[in-house]
């Protein structure tokens, strides 16, 4: 599903325009970058958990000449999903 998509198909569950369905959305997706830009955690219950994490620099070896080099710090964004999510996806995976 791309942001078209998504749009579309919340207009159609909450009956709003194409134009105010794309504006709430815009709104939500800038509300949680500005939180998590901040470091906060993002729950939302029943669904998962955005987080913010930093991952270490590191040394790493280039296959193919053998030399080492460091991998600098950065940040990542690491989601969560609920128990209820896992268990649902896991029902769907289980039965193909």
């Amino acid at each position: 599903m791309n942001n078209k998509e998504l749009i579309g198909e919340l207009s159609r569950r909450l009956g709003y325009t194409n134009k105010d369905a794309a504006r709430l959305l815009t709104s939500v997706t800038g509300i949680m970058g500005e939180e998590l830009q901040e470091g906060k955690v993002i729950a939302i219950q029943d669904f998962g958990t955005f987080e913010v994490k930093k991952k270490m620099e590191r040394i790493t070896v280039n296959p193919v000449t053998k030399q080492r080099f460091l991998v600098p710090p950065k940040l990542i964004l690491n989601f969560r999903p609920s128990n209820l999510w896992k268990e649902r996806l896991k029902k769907i995976f289980d039965n193909e």
